[in-house]
């Protein structure tokens, strides 16, 4: 298999290109935390590792998924989460948990693989044991809580999937896309930058802090199937003595909407993708806030949400279309417009996608077309 890896700076960083080995797979170490410095090899972590062709999750760390994911070209995610002993979350209903200094995320991007080296666009799947003859590992972000705040940092994986190793730099990959329909394309995968990890993970364009955006209570209020058995995630957490304060039981406790859920009504399914993929930054003091559009799932829908409303810029990233949200027609809506193109300067998000989201944008397609009334 040849892979196409460009990395953006090479080897300019020491903790980038050295040559020290990475922990042996057979002393694969418990989750750490580096309260300084970063590691080179992502297995000095202890979160994931590579045995006989499966990467797996660490002894210690925790599996988990999300209600309402982020959509990142169709990369498939494994998460994990681990808190430091003695320490635990506040529960809170609303807002990103509180995970306590010295607490590790960390998220593995893979796609399944197909003939020839090609990548498959398949629906989410929860596994915390990923076949690698079946699988291609791309990349893995840690998040990790120190003193000072929250870091990111960017592993790439070699062309073996033996290894993952620290680049500051970021890189690009091209990659063969084979949608479900069987069409296909080619894209350039990117690899983010530790400048580009804020992006998404500032959510304050004041305070430009970074933090976590996936673990909240409502997005992890949902069952996993564990390597003991499927179970609540919030229960496994209480289990694990990481979340403090938290209720006897789950069933009454605030949960997001599935976007793939097509039992739900389909307005909660699209104000669950569009909080999920659009509201880090379109909240009232994210990076878009001067947009005027505000799209999380909390907030009331009306014009501030797009409907009816007159986008703040004007040209190409309107499509020449008037509102961001027209009822009964998302052929005139600007929020169509921008999620379906592909262009660099009119794409919305901005950053961490480059082919269109088909499925998502049908949805939303659906969501406008059942509303009724239209602009003046």
């Amino acid at each position: 298999m040849i892979r196409r890896l460009s990395i953006a700076v090479a080897c300019l960083l020491a903790a980038s290109c050295g040559s020290a080995a990475p922990p042996s797979v057979a002393q694969a170490p418990a989750p750490t935390i580096f309260a300084e410095g970063s590691p080179e090899h992502l297995a000095s972590w202890g979160m994931v590792h590579v045995d006989h062709g499966v990467l797996r999750v660490n002894d210690g760390a925790l599996p988990y998924a999300l209600q309402a994911p982020l959509f990142s070209d169709y990369a498939q995610k494994l998460r994990t989460l681990w808190v430091p002993s003695g320490e635990a979350i506040p529960y809170a209903e609303e807002g990103v948990l509180n995970l306590p200094v010295g607490s590790v995320l960390t998220k593995t991007f893979y796609y399944p693989e197909g003939e020839g080296g090609a990548v498959l666009a398949q629906a989410p799947q929860d596994s915390a044991a990923i076949d690698l003859s079946t699988a291609r590992l791309i990349e893995t972000r840690v998040l990790v809580h120190r003193e000072a705040g929250w870091q990111a940092l960017t592993y790439v994986w070699n062309e073996a999937e033996t290894d993952a190793i620290l680049q500051r730099a970021g890189a690009r990959e091209t990659l063969h896309l084979i949608r479900a329909d069987g069409s296909a394309e080619d894209f350039i995968y990117t690899v983010p930058n530790v400048t580009q990890c804020a992006a998404c993970h500032a959510p304050n364009a004041t305070t430009r802090t970074l933090q976590p955006l996936g673990p909240r209570v409502p997005n992890l209020n949902r069952t996993y199937p564990y390597a003991d058995g499927t179970a609540n995630q919030l229960d496994r957490l209480v289990q694990h003595g990481w979340l403090a304060g938290a209720p006897h039981s789950f069933a009454e406790a605030p949960r997001t909407v599935a976007w793939t859920d097509e039992a739900a009504p389909v307005e909660a399914r699209a104000r669950a993708y569009l909080d999920g993929n659009c509201a880090h930054c379109h909240n009232a003091v994210g990076p878009a806030d001067t947009s005027g559009l505000m799209l999380e799932a909390s907030a009331p829908f009306g014009r501030a949400t797009g409907l009816c409303k007159l986008p703040v810029a004007a040209g190409a990233g309107t499509g020449n279309h008037r509102f961001d949200i027209v009822p009964g027609e998302p052929d005139q809506s600007v929020l169509i417009y921008r999620l379906q193109s592909e262009d660099p300067a009119v794409m919305m998000p901005e950053i961490g996608r480059a082919v269109t989201h088909r499925e998502g944008v049908a949805l939303l397609e659906a969501w406008i077309e059942s509303m009724a009334g239209g602009c003046s």
